[in-house]
């Protein structure tokens, strides 16, 4: 019976010990010290969708080539009537095959949510998470071709290509409307880890 007592201290004594830092004082739990273990990406329509609900598709990635993303001169963008354009764009823009991991632009961008101010300004213009690519101003379409290759994780589009022609043409129209009315503060855009945010909001991108 003595063994067993002593046993059970012993027990007491380390459950104890393990909530306790190496200075006596109380360890930081691990939903404390991880603003990802409470998992606030549950409700995030950005988030990518294998396994871990924090993946960041724009964090951890090698940095974007500027030459992909920059429209090489010369090139004639495609043409086409811009009802079409917009329709088709529209149905490009909700299309998740278009991207690697399971998302569509309307994943970030629904009801004209995670736009930041600057969408309502002339192209080109500055973009904060292009420019973290070393590019100072973007073109509409470039700011395209930079969503295929850092949220979607895909492969750029042809510049020549209608369906670069037609994302265009329903982004521009998306900025259109945002201009009409600027959405209020998103639960996107609040979201920590919203793939779309700048880095510095996201708790979950890797620290530099």
């Amino acid at each position: 019976m003595a063994a067993l007592s002593r046993i059970k201290t012993l027990s007491i004594v380390v459950t104890l010990a393990a909530g306790l830092s190496a200075t006596g004082t109380p360890r930081l739990t691990a939903q404390a010290a991880n603003p990802c273990a409470a998992n606030p990406c549950a409700a995030n329509p950005c988030a990518a969708k294998p396994a871990n609900p924090c993946a960041n598709p724009c964090a951890g990635q090698p940095q974007v080539d500027p030459k992909l993303v920059l429209r090489p001169k010369g090139v004639k963008p495609a043409e086409g009537k811009r009802a079409e354009l917009i329709e088709e764009g529209k149905a490009l823009f909700e299309n998740v095959k278009l991207s690697t991991n399971g998302m569509a632009c309307q994943s970030c961008h629904t009801d004209n949510a995670n736009f930041s101010a600057s969408f309502a300004k002339p192209y080109p213009h500055v973009v904060a998470m292009v420019k973290e690519a070393g590019v100072k101003k973007v073109q509409l379409d470039e700011m395209v071709q930079f969503c295929m290759l850092r949220p979607m994780q895909a492969k750029p589009l042809a510049w020549d290509s209608r369906e670069l022609a037609a994302l265009t043409a329903y982004s521009a129209e998306l900025q259109t409307a945002f201009r009409r009315r600027p959405p209020k503060a998103s639960a996107g855009s609040a979201n920590p880890c919203n793939p779309c945010a700048p880095k510095p909001a996201n708790p979950c991108a890797p620290r530099r």
